[in-house]
């Protein structure tokens, strides 16, 4: 029979994998507290460095849908559920493991997906979320005057393409001297005619 302990810690377990978008099993044999702490505080709060028990975890990974760790639950085995940046924490844990070769990085799953150890360090390699968003930042920020007048001269373009009706209406502004020459042209003809009025009385 389960005890309450055992079905808490169930609990727990099946919490984090529920919670996490990532996760990533490893052995930890021959790590000293120290190191574990160390390891801890690299991952940062977004991700949590479990200890956990082989056959605790199948039960909660089972009752959690997760599937990537079937087999692979053997040896002294910690789990780092990851909450924040995958890309990050992945990168924590290869570099942690480089220098400190009782970590053993054995499979993963990232959104779903099952990692093998192979993949866990492609993850790693990758871009981190905080350097992608300081790039852009970065590109943003060094060339102001550059990108306003690349959004007006995109504002004047869109301004001239959804204007097509004004500007048909243009034809109709370039009448108005048309008309307006055409009044000295009037004027002329009248006084053209005024003479022949005033010449009839000297005929009478």
């Amino acid at each position: 029979m389960a005890t309450p302990s055992k079905v808490s810690a169930v609990a727990e377990i099946t919490n984090d994998f529920k919670e996490s978008n990532a996760a990533v099993l490893t052995e930890y044999r021959g790590l000293t507290v120290a190191q574990l702490k160390q390891l801890r505080v690299s991952l940062g709060q977004d991700t949590k460095f479990s200890v956990v028990k082989n056959t605790l975890t199948a039960i909660a990974a089972k009752e959690a849908g997760v599937e990537a760790f079937n087999d692979q639950l053997a040896g002294p085995t910690a789990i780092a559920f990851i909450k924040g940046d995958a890309v990050a924490a992945a990168k924590s844990l290869t570099d942690f493991a480089k220098t400190n070769k009782q970590l053993v990085i054995k499979t993963g799953y990232f959104e779903g997906k099952a990692l093998n150890a192979s993949e866990v360090a492609a993850l790693a390699a990758l871009e981190s979320r905080e350097l992608q968003l300081a790039k852009v930042a970065g590109i943003l920020k060094a060339p102001a005057a550059a990108a306003v007048r690349i959004i007006d001269a995109l504002r004047l373009k869109l301004e001239e393409e959804n204007g097509a009706p004004a500007a048909a209406e243009a034809p109709a502004a370039e009448e108005a001297p048309a008309a307006e020459a055409e009044a000295p042209a009037a004027d002329a003809a009248a006084e053209a005619e005024a003479p022949a009025d005033a010449a009839a009385p000297e005929e009478k």
